[in-house]
């Protein structure tokens, strides 16, 4: 059986589907694996690391995947390559399907086996495969890295004889994953930390990182029994805007990683909230 991947769309995705870890996994397992020539080259990961184990590398991205009969990649093909999948195919992937689903009922009708991660049940048995958890924790902590290297100012307080800079400010909006690490990045390297969840299960993960909740008055515990965030009420949505826009005042960074599952993330930070933010830069 032969699995294989191509490069994903550069100016989106820069992440890879099979490293040299995995490859040599699959091979194990007996399977050929084919990636598309400079595959992880962009990660400096060369093509002689994937060869030595046994990988085929191509330069033809089509013929490896009419050959395959498994494809893996992190988003769906372009239009031009995924006319190029052949019925009983399989193809595995972070695949959004309810921003995707016209393109995924098209894989479908072809009799292409289509296999979205982020739908996997988080149960004990599918804990190694839960790539929304592995990949929140990463966009949690590269959110503070990125926001700390545009910051024009120190992070942690500064005290010397000629004068103390105070500690940076930041609000986590959406205390999941992602937001427990963003939290527990910021902390380390020096900031104040506030973070605010519909859920309010998080506040004592919140308050256990060093962070500071914020509560909307007579808010409702919004989780469902799978602990994902509900929709919230406009009444709550309301107290909510109002308890987060006098907190900007104060606040130096917000860091936003509030979702529902299968749907649009919600806009929590309106534009006139921001307007409330002290001005840091003079390029925004």
């Amino acid at each position: 059986m032969k699995i294989a991947s191509i490069l994903e769309n550069q100016k989106i995705e820069k992440r890879i589907a099979i490293t040299p870890e995995i490859a040599k996994k699959y091979i194990s397992l007996g399977l050929e694996v084919s990636l598309a020539e400079n595959y992880g080259s962009h990660l400096g990961i060369k093509d002689e690391e994937y060869k030595e184990l046994g990988v085929s590398i191509s330069k033809d991205e089509k013929e490896i995947i009419s050959s395959a009969d498994i494809i893996v990649q992190l988003g769906l093909l372009d239009d031009d390559k995924s006319s190029l999948l052949k019925e009983n195919q399989t193809f595995i992937g972070v695949l959004n399907p309810y921003d995707n689903k016209d393109k995924i009922n098209d894989l479908v009708k072809k009799n292409i086996n289509t296999f979205s991660l982020e739908l996997l049940p988080r149960i004990t048995r599918a804990q190694s495969m839960d790539i929304l958890s592995s990949q929140a924790n990463l966009a949690g902590y590269k959110a503070v890295v990125e926001s700390f290297a545009h910051f024009e100012k120190a992070i942690p307080m500064m005290m010397t004889a000629a004068g103390t800079i105070p500690a940076a400010k930041v609000l986590v909006v959406g205390a999941g994953v992602a937001g427990l690490q963003a939290i527990a990045t910021a902390k380390r390297m020096g900031a104040i930390v506030f973070a605010t969840d519909v859920r309010m299960a998080s506040k004592e993960q919140v308050e256990s990182l060093g962070g500071k909740f914020l509560t909307v008055e007579g808010a409702e515990n919004l989780e469902t029994e799978g602990g994902y965030a509900k929709e919230a009420s406009d009444d709550f949505k309301k107290k909510q805007e109002e308890l987060l826009s006098e907190t900007l005042k104060k606040i130096d960074i917000v860091i936003c990683t509030a979702l529902i599952p299968g749907k649009k993330a919600p806009v929590i930070i309106k534009e006139d909230m921001i307007n409330n933010m002290k001005l840091r830069f003079n390029n925004l």
